[in-house]
């Protein structure tokens, strides 16, 4: 028995050095596994479209040509967007950070509170801060979209073959079977980001409709960063509403309405979305516990930044639906889930 508890101590040891040493090396190599992380979960959303071309009898270079081309569109468009609304942003800081002093000051004067309360508090000094290190990340992510295009050429001119590497690999019995678990977990996985791709779309969009009436400045820019965000649960909706109800409330100061119907919309949109649409369309496929939500999010967002804490729930859905598609893996996913679906089982 000590010998047997000795062995396991060592083997929960090994794991634990094994996962500091992938920690450090993602860490490191982020320059290329970062990119190569981004074109894998690309490669789940694109693999549909280019297998709808592989029936219409267009080759599968011309499609990968053609998808990949239409998607550099679209990344060109988005970063032209982004870096527009930021610089919008950038250029009326200056204004917004004075008034902000101003209301502040405005604010201590009415309560009678001590004039050095806010002394050590430098609102606008920090959402400057903020605001370019935003601003640097996405450059950042702009910059690896070259290499992200190369992986990801690879891995769709290589996807077709994928099948009949593994029938030559394995037997017929086990070719099935891996070839079973791939196509589930592919299917599984381009369907996740498919739809979450879709739910943030719409939030994005009621999102820049309703500041866009109520009238608050840079409507378009809140509604790019609710689509963002909204790929991370709870922290992201959160953040994302904060900012135009403080930009509301600055902007309409000392009319109270603007920014109570700011933040009346913003609420509504958020619980609508993702406590009402997200769970009746995505049903059990973002089946993630709070935990490992929270731990993901914190992880990749030490790892790799901003684009970390984007791509931390994917890739937490991806690995749960690995981990449930391979027997051995079986009890990790079941750890990592939520537990709703076994709760209603059991009743």
């Amino acid at each position: 028995m000590a010998t047997i508890d000795r062995n396991r101590i060592a083997v929960a040891l090994l794991a634990l050095l094994a996962l500091i040493a992938v920690g450090v090396v993602l860490k490191n190599a982020k320059g290329v596994i970062l990119p190569l992380m981004i074109a894998w979960l690309l490669s789940y959303i694109l693999a549909p479209l280019i297998r709808f071309m592989n029936r219409m009898r267009i080759p599968t270079p011309l499609a990968t040509f053609l998808v990949l081309f239409l998607l550099l569109g679209i990344c060109f468009l988005g970063g032209v967007l982004i870096n527009a609304r930021i610089s919008a942003f950038a250029e009326q800081y200056p204004k917004y950070h004075a008034r902000l002093t101003e209301i502040v000051s405005a604010l201590t004067r009415s309560v009678k509170l001590p004039s050095d309360l806010f002394a050590g508090v430098n609102v606008g000094e920090k959402v400057g801060t903020f605001v370019v290190r935003l601003s640097g990340s996405l450059m950042g992510f702009v910059s690896n979209l070259v290499m992200v295009f190369i992986f990801l050429v690879f891995m769709l001119l290589a996807k077709p073959y994928f099948r009949y590497k593994i029938k030559r690999a394995f037997s017929p019995d086990e070719a099935d079977r891996v070839s079973h678990i791939i196509d589930s977990i592919s299917r599984q996985i381009g369907s996740y980001l498919i739809l979450q791709f879709l739910i943030s779309l719409t939030t994005g969009v009621l999102v820049w409709l309703a500041l866009s009436l109520i009238g608050v400045d840079f409507a378009a820019t809140w509604g790019t960063l609710a689509f963002l965000l909204n790929f991370i649960p709870t922290v992201g909706s959160i953040i994302a509403s904060l900012l135009p109800i403080l930009v509301a409330a600055i902007q309409f100061y000392p009319d109270y309405w603007p920014p109570v119907m700011c933040f009346i919309c913003m609420l509504t949109i958020q619980m609508v979305m993702g406590n009402v649409v997200s769970p009746k369309v995505m049903g059990d496929r973002l089946n993630l516990s709070p935990v490992v939500i929270l731990l993901s999010l914190l992880f990749w967002g030490w790892l790799w930044g901003v684009v970390g804490a984007l791509l931390s729930v994917p890739i937490a859905v991806a690995i749960t639906i690995v981990c449930e598609n391979v027997e051995a893996l079986h009890p990790i996913s079941i750890m990592m889930g939520s537990g709703k679906r076994y709760q209603k089982e059991r009743k």
